[in-house]
C-alpha cells in the first residue's frame, strides 16, 4: 500500500478520525446490524457490511451474508471507496479493470456487483463504508443509491451520538468513551498517590442465543436487568461502563486483588440470581468475569483493560460462569508505549518483502502492531510509518494472535 507523501499525511488524518470514534474491534451491535439487514432487504442483495479500514485490514462492524469478520485491506474494494467523495458503484466487477483480477472477485465470496458509500466523519475523513454486494452483475437506479447514502448517514449519526453521550441509554452504564476518560483519570490518581486499583471485565454468556431464541426486546431486558443488578452491588466511587454489546467493565479504586475477586463473585452471583420473563418459562443468565489488579506502576487504561480482558477469555475457556484473575505481570509492558492508530509496514528481505500493519502502541523503546496473520513475519525487520517519516529496525518480543510486540534495535 505505497503512498505519496500527501497521501500518507491524509491517511494519518483519516486514522486519527477513525480512532476518535473508538469503534474498532467492538462486538456486534443491533444498531448497526439493523442497517445492514435493511440494505439487504431494500436493495435485494445477499451481502451487506458496515466496514471500517485501519492500516492493514477492512474490519466489519456489521455483516450480513459475509463469513469473515475482517480481510486484507490491499484487496478490499472498500479501500477504493474511501478514496472517493461519492458512492462507488460497480455493476460488473469482471468488466472493471480495477477489480477483474481481484481475489475477492475470482474467489470467495465471488463478488460480481459492489456498491459502497463512504462513511464520512464530521471532519470530512472517510473512515469506512456501507456496502451492498452480490454474486451476479446488476444495476442500481438513482433512488437505490440515494437510499444507500441515507443509510450511511444513519451509521455516522449513530457514531456521532455516541461521542456526545456519557451514559448508555439502555443500561445506564457509562458509555465506552466516557468510561475510558473517567478511568484514565482514576488510574492517574492511583499512580500519583501510589494506591491499588482493580479492573473487572465481564460479559453475558451465550448472549447471542438469547437474542436468537427470545428476540431482541428480551435481550435488551436482560442487558438492562443485569446492569441494574450490578450497579446495586457497587460503590458510588466505582466506575461501571458498557464497552460492547454484552460486555461491561468496572474500575474499583483502592481495591486489591482479593477484594476485587470478591466483588466479581458478588456480581456474578447477582446476575445469576435474576429471572427473566418470556413467552415460554422464565429463564436465567450467567456471566464470565476477568479481574486485573493494578499497582502504582501500572500502564494506561488500554493495558489494564487488556489484562482484565485476557482473564475474561480465560474464564470463558474454563467453562464460563466463573471469575478468573489476571496473573501477575499481565499488564502490558510500558515499553510498547501510548495508544495510537497508524498505518505501518513490516519491511524485510532487503526491502523486497512488505507486510501492511497497524501500529496500535508506540514508544521510543518499542511498539505493538497488528497484522492479518503473523505467519511469515520474521523475528527481525524494519518497521516503517510513512506519514511520520519513521523507520526503525526491531525484533519481535511477543506474538499473540494477530498482534506483535517489538523492541527497537
Amino acid at each position: 500500500m505505497e503512498m505519496s507523501v500527501p497521501a500518507a499525511l491524509h491517511e494519518r488524518d483519516r486514522l486519527d478520525a477513525l480512532a476518535r470514534y473508538d469503534i474498532l474491534d467492538t462486538p456486534d451491535e443491533e444498531a448497526f446490524d439493523r442497517i445492514t439487514r435493511l440494505v439487504r432487504r431494500v436493495l435485494k442483495v445477499p451481502m451487506s457490511t458496515v466496514t471500517f479500514l485501519d492500516g492493514h485490514r477492512q474490519w466489519f462492524k456489521s455483516r450480513q451474508g459475509v463469513a469473515a469478520c475482517e480481510s486484507e485491506r490491499r484487496i478490499a474494494l472498500c479501500d477504493i471507496t474511501i478514496r472517493e467523495s461519492a458512492p462507488l458503484i460497480v455493476p460488473d466487477t469482471l468488466a472493471d479493470a480495477r477489480f477483474a483480477s481481484n481475489p475477492l472477485v475470482l474467489g470467495p465470496p465471488h463478488l460480481r456487483f459492489y456498491a459502497g458509500v463512504p462513511l464520512r466523519s464530521s471532519e470530512g475523513q472517510n473512515i469506512g463504508t456501507l456496502c451492498a454486494m452480490d454474486t451476479v452483475p446488476r444495476q442500481l437506479d438513482s433512488d437505490a443509491i440515494a437510499t444507500l447514502s441515507d443509510l450511511a448517514l444513519i451509521v455516522m449519526n449513530e457514531l456521532e451520538l455516541r461521542l456526545l453521550a456519557s451514559t448508555d441509554g439502555l443500561t445506564g452504564a457509562l458509555s465506552r468513551r466516557a468510561f475510558r476518560e473517567e478511568a484514565t483519570r482514576a488510574l492517574a490518581l492511583a499512580q500519583r498517590h501510589r494506591h491499588e486499583a482493580s479492573c473487572i471485565a465481564f460479559d453475558l454468556d451465550h448472549f447471542k442465543g438469547i437474542n436468537d431464541t427470545h428476540g431482541h426486546a428480551t435481550g435488551d431486558a436482560v442487558l438492562a436487568g443485569s446492569a441494574a443488578a450490578c450497579r446495586a452491588l457497587l460503590r458510588q466511587t466505582d466506575l461501571f461502563g458498557r464497552v460492547g454489546g454484552e460486555e461491561f467493565v468496572v474500575l474499583l479504586p483502592h481495591t486489591g486483588k482479593q477484594a476485587a475477586l470478591a466483588v466479581a463473585e458478588k456480581l456474578r452471583a447477582g446476575i445469576a440470581a435474576q429471572r427473566f420473563s418470556c413467552a415460554e418459562e422464565p429463564f436465567a443468565v450467567t456471566a464470565s468475569f476477568g479481574v486485573a489488579t493494578i499497582g502504582h506502576a501500572a500502564g494506561d487504561i488500554d493495558a489494564v483493560l487488556g489484562a482484565a480482558d485476557a482473564a475474561l477469555y480465560a474464564a470463558k475457556a474454563g467453562g464460563r460462569n466463573r471469575c478468573v484473575t489476571s496473573p501477575a505481570g499481565n499488564i502490558a509492558d510500558p515499553a510498547f508505549g501510548r495508544r495510537v492508530l497508524k498505518a505501518g509496514q513490516i519491511v524485510f528481505n532487503s526491502g523486497r518483502s512488505v507486510i501492511d500493519c497497524t501500529v496500535r502502541r508506540l514508544s521510543e523503546q518499542g511498539a505493538n502492531i497488528a497484522v492479518i496473520s503473523t505467519a511469515g513475519v520474521p523475528e527481525r525487520f524494519k518497521l516503517a510509518i510513512e506519514a511520520d517519516a519513521f523507520s526503525r529496525f526491531c525484533e519481535v518480543a511477543r506474538k499473540a494472535g494477530s498482534e506483535i510486540d517489538v523492541r527497537f534495535a
